[in-house]
């Protein structure tokens, strides 16, 4: 991403430093504030308080006149459009991106182990060497490496690498070791974990690769973090977060412990930003859901009323649910990590606490089986305000996609997985099915819903690049020339609303954020482009100059 620099960003510097003399009310003016309110979509400025709620918007002039007292901010070059909000990351796993080592973009198996080498230097002796973000499609070979690939530099040390999707894992021989230790089962043989798989050799012996359930196995083994190291991955994600301009997350995936290191981090006024957390599966957060009710902290910036669910694998991994085989690995339709009846038993038990549920479903039988289950479980109530979601929903068929907007299910996509999966996806599909793949402008034509986020740390976190994906569907370099399946391009406009609007709605909080209105939050992103009038192109290239969480410049550009 190209970065400038000039005088807005003194500006802005200057602006914010005045805010230490904090008012009553204070009112921003700036060169265009895009409200995605269809009452006042334009103004010039917006008044709010001191608890960060909007008292009006309008022009600046008079504005000034109806708070002459107010404390003034103006950003004459700048535009101003709704906190964005990710519908769909995992911020302690973006936060452990900082205390793990970051194999993202490793071109080959030897550079993961030179980047491997680096991170263990300050590592103690005998400790785990843990790390995230391989991907074996940028390498030369494109198949799974092996633990021999690891054991010549790491003999003793166990080493557990997670791939970039997070459904699969790659270990050595002495992770291997552990595992076994810890599981009391021989990793060889012919026998498969449920819904996961090692990966052997002809003589059965294990690789070094497990994908899917087949990962606890090794990672029941790796030490527990405790609660400073949860809290601390907490804030560091949540940090990343507000630097690229989010002001909200959807935490897929949530663990009651992890909770419990969001509500002390919230009682200390440490969230920087919104979540929206969601139960990690059928677990004691989901017990707790139902045993106690939806969870909305006093600070307004924590909530807990949603469960989370996978039903399938990845399609890097060859684990994405397919109603026909792999096009490149015959045999192999990939793995449902529950079975149908599962996913209604604890949809059902969800739907009578109340609870929101969104399904992790990629491949287009994963995504059948989920619509199919939710079609079961919410009978009549279809059309009841429940907002079930299909996170991903990125392999479908034909007849599949009409049924989202009727049965009320909010399609949580992430354009960034297109782009980044475009290179290889086809080969996994084939030339037919992948028509019906990543199909933003199918679903929304169809009247779905569409909520966007990145999945980070599996991308980038930074909703720039989701803009841009969305809205031409190519790669950094704008390649390929008019997109990949253009087709399903969105407007820059719908890609926004898909990050403010919509994300908001699939969160239950559009009465609060999502959009900038009187009684609404005031919280907004200070951006030195427009993202409305710049070439969709150029979308990458915005600069994020501050932050705003309810009236506070929660980050401001150095």
């Amino acid at each position: 991403m190209r970065r400038t620099t000039g005088v807005l960003g003194v500006a802005v510097g200057l602006a914010l430093s005045c805010q230490a003399m904090a008012a009553d009310v204070t009112v921003l003016a700036a060169g265009r504030i895009h409200t995605m309110d269809a009452v006042q979509p334009e103004v010039e400025a917006l008044a709010f308080d001191e608890d960060g709620e909007i008292l009006a918007l309008g022009g600046r002039s008079e504005l000034l006149r109806r708070y002459p007292d107010a404390e003034r901010l103006d950003f004459a070059g700048a535009t101003v459009v709704p906190g964005l909000i990710d519908a769909h990351g995992h911020v302690a796993g973006l936060g452990m991106t900082r205390m793990q080592a970051d194999l993202v973009g490793s071109a080959s198996k030897q550079e993961v182990v030179e980047r491997l080498r680096a991170f263990a230097a300050d590592l103690p002796e005998g400790e785990w060497l843990v790390g995230r973000g391989w991907d074996q499609n940028d390498w030369p070979e494109r198949s799974f490496p092996t633990a021999a690939d690891l054991d010549a530099a790491f003999p003793d040390r166990p080493v557990w690498l997670t791939r970039i999707d997070g459904h699969a894992g790659w270990a050595n021989s002495a992770a291997m070791e552990a595992a076994a230790a810890k599981s009391g089962r021989d990793l060889a043989g012919e026998w498969q974990p449920e819904g996961g798989r090692i990966v052997r050799e002809a003589g059965g012996a294990a690789t070094g690769i497990f994908v899917d359930g087949a990962m606890p196995l090794v990672e029941s083994a790796l030490p527990s973090m405790d609660a400073a190291d949860t809290e601390r991955a907490l804030s560091l994600g949540m940090e990343m977060a507000v630097e690229h301009g989010l002001t909200g997350v959807h935490d897929a995936g949530v663990s009651l412990e992890q909770l419990r290191a969001y509500q002390a981090l919230a009682d200390r006024g440490d969230m920087p930003l919104r979540i929206h957390a969601m139960a990690d599966g059928d677990s004691d957060a989901l017990a707790w859901l139902c045993d106690n009710g939806t969870y909305m902290h006093p600070g307004g910036r924590l909530q807990m009323r949603a469960v989370k669910l996978y039903i399938d694998g990845a399609l890097g991994s060859r684990g994405a649910a397919l109603i026909e085989d792999y096009s490149d690995d015959s045999g192999n339709d990939g793995l449902l990590l529950m079975t149908p009846g599962q996913l209604v038993d604890v949809a059902a038990r969800a739907k009578e606490c109340d609870v929101q549920v969104a399904t992790h479903a990629i491949g287009d039988r994963g995504n059948r089986v989920v619509l199919d289950a939710f079609e079961q479980v919410l009978g009549s109530d279809a059309e009841s305000d429940h907002r079930w979601r299909i996170e991903h929903a990125q392999i479908l068929t034909g007849p599949d996609i009409p049924r989202f907007a009727p049965l009320g299910v909010i399609a949580s996509m992430q354009p960034t997985h297109a782009t980044s999966d475009m290179p290889w996806a086809a080969e996994r599909t084939g030339p037919e099915r992948i028509q019906w793949a990543y199909a933003w402008r199918k679903l929304r034509d169809a009247g779905a819903r569409l909520a966007l986020g990145s999945d980070f740390p599996v991308e980038s976190v930074d909703p720039r690049l989701g803009l841009y994906a969305a809205a031409t569907r190519t790669d950094a370099q704008g390649m390929p020339e008019g997109g990949w399946l253009p087709q399903e391009k969105l407007t820059a406009w719908e890609s926004l609303r898909g990050f403010t609007r919509d994300a908001a709605y699939a969160g239950f909080a559009e009465d609060r954020v999502g959009s900038l209105a009187v009684g609404k939050r005031a919280d907004f992103v200070l951006l030195a482009q427009d993202p409305l009038a710049i070439d969709p192109a150029q979308l990458d290239e915005l600069q994020v100059l501050s932050t705003w969480v309810d009236g506070e410049a929660v980050y401001q550009r150095p």
